[in-house]
């Protein structure tokens, strides 16, 4: 969807560029800030993935050509050319701890000097336990105690506590991302969570603010992430995806997994109606051979009946919909204390996934997409593309961090009370 020529595009201020690095695709895009603010999608492409298992890089070549070739078909629709690109990552064995400092006031006003001090102070107190930071972001601050303040400064207190959100992933998964990036020649701009890239394009401020689960369904890989008070409290990645989807069918029915994923694409549903056992849907797409090997149950055309794709298609889903209700629960997001769900990924594209998401977990469940942003092409304009618009919101919001920070002269105050606690649970049971 480009502009117009009646429309011409506002003059560009910055440009942001992203490469999301899936199991089933690798998408690249190039926003666009205009001088008053607005995103404005310049160009974006997406290709077959290949070097990736499970958001893993398993072969360096195959990763930086499909990378360098996603980003130059990008940048050809785009008609300009980028140097660095800020990634995504969904696997690496994500997860993630909130961190709370503290330091002594006195009761006097709180100036910018006393917030920097607490975020210096602060960096010595992420423990990565031998895992590589990712995010280290002040979530929000405390005023003797109470939480919840968004800007301290101009206040009284005697004591200022800031929580910080951490993320982590493991170091050699992240660093061979990074690797295969930087051999497709493109400097490497940031590394962001998967989860919190999604969030930036899926959740309103709202829903950030007042406590929403965030699930994204990748081709290999899931990560359901819990967010409340404008932070991210918590996150699990589980080895699940839309491709096990895939592979029950062409297992099931014995037949190829291009087969399965065309049949789950087009006649694939997560909802059973009463004409499935009657309507008959052709295992065969277009261009295979019409004489090929039948289907397990298929008949002389090599149809089959709707139902069996909707059972194999349920009875997976059903035990991925179990991970991801062992990751809430283990998160403090189940039951009374739960909210919205928003699926997002390209699992979320599924026929009625939602439906049959809301009812076994019994939570209200959305699907998430990209807003609507102005030259977003249609076919990016989906769940499965939630995460690559996320990642150029996020740079162009680049959200301080607290290993960036750095202290104006020595501090000379006072600190107490420091201590790092894993208190994703309690905070949880604090939001919700």
């Amino acid at each position: 969807m480009a502009s117009s020529p009646h429309t011409p595009l506002p003059r560009i201020a910055r440009v942001h560029a992203a490469v999301n690095i899936g199991s089933f695709r690798i998408s690249a895009m190039i926003m666009g800030q205009s001088e008053d603010g607005e995103m404005i999608v310049l160009g974006s492409s997406h290709r077959k993935a290949e070097g990736i298992k499970r958001g893993y890089v398993t072969d360096m070549g195959a990763a930086t050509h499909a990378i360098r070739a996603a980003v130059e078909t990008a940048e050809a629709n785009a008609n300009t050319s980028v140097s660095g690109v800020w990634i995504g990552c969904a696997g690496a064995g994500l997860s993630s701890k909130i961190a709370s400092v503290e330091i002594a006031i006195g009761g006097r006003r709180i100036d910018e000097d006393d917030v920097e001090h607490l975020l210096f102070a602060a960096r010595d107190h992420i423990q990565p336990d031998g895992r590589m930071v990712l995010h280290a972001q002040p979530a929000h601050y405390t005023l003797d105690g109470a939480h919840g303040i968004a800007n301290p400064i101009g206040l009284h207190a005697e004591s200022l506590g800031v929580d910080i959100h951490v993320t982590l992933a493991e170091g050699a998964p992240v660093r061979n991302l990074i690797e295969a990036v930087q051999s497709a020649h493109l400097d490497v701009e940031g590394v962001v969570a998967s989860p919190l890239a999604a969030a930036y394009a899926c959740l309103s401020n709202e829903e950030r603010d007042l406590g929403v689960a965030l699930v994204e369904i990748g081709a290999q890989v899931t990560n359901v992430s819990v967010h409340a008070g404008g932070m991210l409290l918590g996150l699990r990645s589980i080895p699940v995806g839309s491709n096990d989807i895939t592979d029950a069918i062409a297992s099931s029915l014995g037949i190829r997994r291009s087969q399965a994923e065309r049949l789950k694409c087009v006649s694939g549903s997560a909802i059973a109606t009463p004409s499935d056992h009657r309507e008959m849907i052709p295992v065969n797409g277009p261009g295979d051979e019409p004489g090929s090997r039948l289907a397990r149950g298929a008949d002389e055309q090599n149809r089959i009946a709707r139902a069996e794709l909707v059972s194999i298609v349920t009875d997976r889903l059903g035990t991925m919909t179990t991970e991801i209700d062992k990751g809430l629960k283990a998160m403090g997001f189940s039951g009374a204390n739960g909210g919205q769900v928003v699926l997002t990924g390209g699992g979320a594209e599924l026929h009625g996934v939602a439906e049959f998401m809301q009812g076994a977990l019994g939570l209200p469940v959305r699907r998430g997409k990209p807003p609507a942003l102005r030259g977003l092409p249609e076919a990016h304009a989906t769940p499965g593309f939630a995460t690559l618009a996320g990642l150029c919101l996020y740079a162009s919001e680049d959200p301080v961090d607290i290993r960036t920070i750095g202290p104006s002269y020595q501090p000379t105050k006072r600190y107490s009370g420091f201590g790092l606690v894993n208190r994703v649970v309690q905070a949880v049971r604090e939001y919700f």
